[in-house]
């Protein structure tokens, strides 16, 4: 059980406070403060540098007119390298909010600190090797000790997991697949990601075959297919599509495992498209990613690609990431739609016989939804502990989240779910 009363000094600590991401996360939790427990938020900073920190804590209070977080706002110095001094930053807080990655070289020391002090964690990873590996080895040690561990809480991949739960609550019946397609707009400034994403893909990339044995080892039975099994497809009502090579898709499928064997839910069939546009926009992708998979298999060629990110992925990663003025100009809109049975009908005869369509969508996807997604997770933690899962463990946002109101909340924050 969440223990928001206790005696821990601090609600919520943003570890990696200073990073590109960390600091729009600070931002956020600096506007919500009275959403917390009984309308208030204790909470602090941490990292590797005090001077940079204070640095972040200077820039926030500028941003939102709140010059008070230059002094009220606590600074804890830990590094992921000191297990004592992630030790003593978990010891006091109720939940750490991990921004530090690439998560496959940073991510574990966190997880072990929050689990052996009983904190819980909320990570923004998009790296599925990483979130598995931690279900692997932290789930039945989470449990004993009561601590929710929830990764993949930012624009990876809330708007999905929570997308196909909403998609299933709204449809009358049997839903049995979704598929979803993301568009991305940008305005007049254009937009770009910072290259820690582009980092953990490449990693991502090279090590696919270990991800292969990491899954051999959770000795899974395939989810049952309900209904017509989904086919890939390339086009959506109104543009080209490819399949969408982020975390969505295993995160979306261990939250179906979950919901399946707790509260024997019929799984829905998940596929997820990422829209590129018409036919230039396809060449340029089939190029960079002909490049991308010939150099991440080398040493050579993976540094190559860490070294210039904006040349190989043509200005879609940067090392500054996007500026304030970019993140204003973009959103994000994902598109599902599903087919099931009605209610009534039975699902083993015959084809799906009904069809819905929904929409989430919301502002910049790596600096603003994610801050939002990452913040609302944590909210939802502490508010309504009692509607989480009856035990601690490794979760997934769908699998910890199906029975709160984060959807809710997302939707007073600018994260938008509808059906059309």
């Amino acid at each position: 059980m969440v223990d928001t009363s206790s005696s821990r000094p601090y609600h919520i600590i943003i570890f990696g406070a200073s990073g590109f991401t960390g600091q729009f996360v600070v931002e956020e939790v600096a506007r919500i403060v009275s959403e917390g427990p009984n309308g208030t938020l204790k909470w602090a900073v941490a990292g590797r540098s005090r001077q940079k920190l204070d640095k972040v804590l200077e820039q926030a209070a500028g941003a939102l007119g709140k010059p008070e977080l230059r002094t009220a706002v606590e600074v804890i110095v830990a590094d992921v390298g000191e297990p004592d001094s992630l030790a003593a930053m978990c010891k006091q807080a109720v939940i750490v909010l991990n921004c530090v990655g690439p998560y496959r070289f940073w991510g574990e020391p966190v997880v072990k600190a929050c689990v052996e002090n009983s904190a819980h964690c909320i990570d923004i990873c998009g790296e599925p090797q990483f979130l598995e590996s931690m279900q692997l080895n932290y789930n039945s040690q989470a449990a004993d000790k009561g601590v929710y561990i929830v990764g993949a809480c930012g624009f990876d991949s809330i708007p999905a997991d929570m997308g196909v739960l909403y998609t299933r609550e709204q449809f009358k019946g049997t839903l049995t697949a979704v598929e979803s397609f993301l568009t991305a707009s940008t305005g007049p400034e254009g937009g770009s990601i910072n290259d820690g994403t582009w980092k953990s893909a490449i990693y991502g990339f090279a090590d696919s075959g270990e991800l292969r044995s990491l899954r051999k080892k959770f000795g899974h039975k395939p989810l049952p297919v309900v209904g017509s099994k989904i086919k890939r497809r390339y086009r959506d009502l109104c543009q080209y599509a490819v399949p969408f090579m982020g975390a969505d898709p295993s995160v979306v499928k261990r939250s179906q495992r979950f919901l399946l064997e707790e509260h024997q839910e019929t799984p829905v069939q998940y596929g997820a498209y990422a829209g590129v546009g018409g036919v230039a926009n396809i060449v340029k992708m089939l190029f960079a990613g002909m490049m991308f998979w010939f150099l991440v298999k080398f040493d050579f060629g993976r540094n190559l690609l860490i070294k210039f990110p904006e040349f190989f992925s043509f200005g879609f990663f940067s090392k500054d990431g996007p500026t304030r003025k970019q993140m204003e100009g973009s959103s994000f809109q994902f598109a599902f739609y599903g087919e099931g049975y009605t209610d009534g009908q039975d699902p083993s005869q015959g084809r799906p016989n009904a069809k819905i369509r929904t929409l989430v969508q919301g502002p910049e996807a790596g600096y603003v939804a994610t801050p939002i997604a990452m913040v609302q997770a944590a909210i939802t933690i502490l508010n309504e502990p009692t509607a989480l899962p009856k035990k601690g463990g490794v979760y997934t946002p769908g699998a910890a989240f199906a029975r709160t109101t984060l959807v809710e909340r997302l939707n007073k924050h600018g994260i938008q779910f509808s059906v059309i």
